[in-house]
């Protein structure tokens, strides 16, 4: 009786295990901080977390060769980040927030959804000053922007224009306008 009692119990820790080791939440694990309890009694967090680890293992399987392995220590630093969120004045929206946001940076990223358009902005009339656009249909749509030697992670606004860290892009009558860094000044951009 007591082998089968310990047989139920591997057997039944067994996908938690395997969920864990995706990069899941680990549900019954004693030293849970406030978000993870807060995820794990939620379930809509629960399923963005399982949509998370399930993304990151496709990234993963694209990053294989990534060298240095930046997506391992980004993943950390984005869980540490979603663990802030006990200060939030709306924690559960903050997580999912965050999830979402994450989803989207990781399927856009490693392209484990097709491009939806490429674009190639000329701007200020200054032939150095080429932007070329990626644009995905994630969930918010994001785009990758790349300038120069600089990348930009942008994900759409609800006034349709996109916002990465420091920079944004917005169209009005086929005209982009590109800020890019901080208090940068605005570039007027057409496609070529």
């Amino acid at each position: 009786m007591k082998l089968l009692l310990l047989v139920t119990t591997l057997l039944a820790a067994a996908p938690l295990q395997a969920a864990t080791a995706d990069n899941q939440i680990n549900c019954q694990a004693k030293d849970q901080g406030t978000i993870d309890k807060l995820i794990c009694s939620d379930p809509e967090l629960l399923k963005q977390d399982q949509q998370l680890a399930e993304v990151y293992q496709q990234a993963l399987a694209k990053a294989v060769n990534e060298k240095p392995p930046l997506l391992k220590a980004e993943q950390r630093g984005w869980i540490k980040g979603k663990a802030e969120c006990w200060k939030a004045e709306d924690k559960k929206a903050c997580a999912s927030t965050l999830y979402i946001q994450r989803i989207a940076e990781l399927q856009a990223r490693y392209e484990l959804v097709p491009i939806s358009k490429n674009l190639l902005l000329s701007c200020d009339n200054n032939p150095a000053n080429e932007i070329s656009l990626r644009y995905y249909s994630t969930t918010p749509a994001t785009l990758i922007a790349d300038y120069g030697d600089q990348v930009s992670l942008m994900y759409q606004q609800e006034d349709h224009s996109y916002v990465g860290r420091n920079e944004k892009l917005s169209e009005q009558n086929k005209v982009f306008t590109v800020q890019w860094g901080y208090q940068a000044p605005l570039m007027s951009c057409k496609t070529k």
